[in-house]
């Protein structure tokens, strides 16, 4: 790809772990240049959380998918020649990002205010976990606690058991969503007006976002959303909606008619009930639907249910999925190689006119590029 959409900007990426450099990864992969600011000893703590204990040339598996296509800039911020460097980086920066808590930017004299005072026309964004005010705001900023407090958790798992945490860092990657879109609607504004910008976000905020239709169906029918005490898959969807157990594997159903789910699996029994009841008696119905298709394979009924043109997919693993030319044609994956290994992750699920965005470029070491930004960059 000969141009992509953001090159030649400059991101400062004081963001460190996920939600962050996530939104960093996206605006690298359209083209602008991010540069990491780290301490010198340690770095982004994400390259010490390791999941599975999985490692690469020093630094955590899951920081070289997070941080690929960067650079890194060493700094010691409580350091007057170090703070000096980095303001010097900031004066020919287009976007700042930082997700710290609420207070230590102004410590470090990098507030808004003071970057606005070295750059005006600055974007600077960050992503707290509770916003600045209120009783929340000192609070650890982490997903899973997030996901917790905002309701998340009560969205997945069956009614009357435990609430069930998405599988993933949910929060932070939207948080990440979020950023990007923000950061380019005052890129744009600063195109048309000249005018800089402070973004502010947070997890939590992000979280209630992402829940726009729960929280929209609460206020106007005040504690009356419930999940499915079998096979819930959506709290306000009717019946059939959800993943089934089948003889040999799983089957999840989509939004359909009764009747039309009575036809496809040639079962009389289901036109007892009405598509009026698919709320009153979600519970009831989806008993009886999870009776039935424990009797047949997942082949079987899927058979069935697309010959009459219903949503229903089976249910894959990682490794069933990668199996599938489904898959295979989405060429979804990248290599990367760092310290002489090869590293399989995930490219951008982005296409622009018609080419798949890729980069090749792996996460730098700690503090890889001071040297070449001091010269080239602060020099140039």
């Amino acid at each position: 790809m000969n141009q992509l959409p953001l090159n030649g900007l400059i991101v400062l990426e004081f963001s460190q772990y996920l939600s962050g450099p996530s939104g960093g990864l996206r605006l690298a992969d359209l083209g602008a240049r991010v540069i990491k600011i780290e301490r010198p000893q340690g770095g982004d703590p994400c390259r010490r959380l390791a999941v599975k204990n999985l490692w690469v040339d020093g630094d955590a598996l899951n920081f070289h998918a997070i941080n690929r296509n960067k650079e890194s800039f060493t700094a010691d911020l409580k350091n007057k020649e170090d703070l000096e460097l980095v303001k010097k980086l900031i004066r020919k920066a287009d976007v700042i990002t930082h997700n710290f808590r609420p207070g230590v930017m102004e410590k470090i004299g990098l507030a808004y205010k003071d970057v606005k005072a070295v750059n005006e026309k600055i974007i600077y964004a960050e992503i707290s976990g509770f916003g600045r005010r209120g009783p929340w705001a000192k609070k650890p900023g982490q997903d899973l606690l997030v996901q917790s407090l905002s309701g998340l958790a009560y969205t997945t798992g069956n009614g009357g058991g435990a609430p069930v945490p998405f599988g993933l860092s949910a929060v932070d990657s939207i948080s990440g969503i979020h950023l990007v879109q923000a950061i380019l609607g005052a890129l744009i504004r600063r195109q048309r007006e000249g005018k800089g910008a402070y973004i502010e976000l947070s997890l939590i905020e992000s979280a209630i976002g992402m829940q726009f239709e729960l929280f929209t169906t609460f206020f106007h029918s005040r504690n009356s959303i419930h999940r499915s005490k079998v096979n819930n898959g959506n709290p306000l969807l009717g019946a059939p909606y959800g993943i089934y157990k089948t003889a040999d594997h799983f089957l999840s159903l989509a939004m359909m008619e009764l009747r039309d789910l009575a036809a496809a699996l040639d079962w009389e029994e289901l036109n007892a009930f009405d598509q009026q009841d698919v709320f009153q008696k979600r519970d009831e119905i989806k008993t009886l639907i999870a009776k039935k298709l424990k009797t047949n394979t997942t082949r079987h009924w899927l058979d069935r249910l697309r010959r009459n043109g219903l949503w229903a997919a089976a249910v894959y693993s990682w490794k069933d999925l990668d199996q599938t030319e489904g898959y295979q044609v989405l060429k979804m994956e990248q290599e990367l190689q760092v310290g002489g290994k090869t590293i399989r992750t995930t490219r951008c699920p982005i296409t622009l006119n018609g080419e798949k965005l890729v980069s090749a470029k792996a996460a730098p070491a700690l503090g890889a590029d001071r040297e070449a930004i001091i010269k080239h960059l602060m020099e140039g």
